[in-house]
């Protein structure tokens, strides 16, 4: 099996090329191997060269508005005015219910909005 590092987009697009004629190959196959090996690099390389920035989730509620054209006025029909304000200011921590109701209606993920966070003082 003649696999190499992937070290640069080039290397990249040709793993990918090479996994995508290998798609289909019978489990147990070398040719299945081979795909197995090639998407594992793949893996190592996007990871490196595109790497998931984790926001914290502050950054997550925002984004969620975004993505799905929600406003501040819909965080405070389900938060409570007070509290969506004080939430996206940093002035205030999400608490378990606020974190609960926001998985549940806006299917935010909770390890999303779990983490910690900074509060601005002033």
């Amino acid at each position: 099996m003649d696999i190499h590092p992937i070290r640069n987009d080039q290397d990249h697009a040709s793993a990918l090329a090479q996994m995508q004629a290998l798609w289909n190959a019978p489990e147990g196959s070398t040719e299945y191997d081979r795909l197995d090996l090639l998407a594992t690099l793949v893996d190592a390389y996007e990871k490196t060269r595109w790497p998931i920035h984790v926001t914290d989730p502050v950054d997550a509620i925002k984004a969620a508005m975004s993505f799905d054209g929600r406003t501040q006025e819909d965080l405070a029909d389900l938060l409570g005015p007070n509290r969506a304000s004080e939430v996206l200011r940093r002035k205030r921590h999400l608490t378990l219910p606020m974190i609960r109701k926001l998985a549940a209606v806006w299917h935010i993920p909770p390890e999303r909005l779990i983490g910690d966070y900074e509060l601005r003082v002033g």
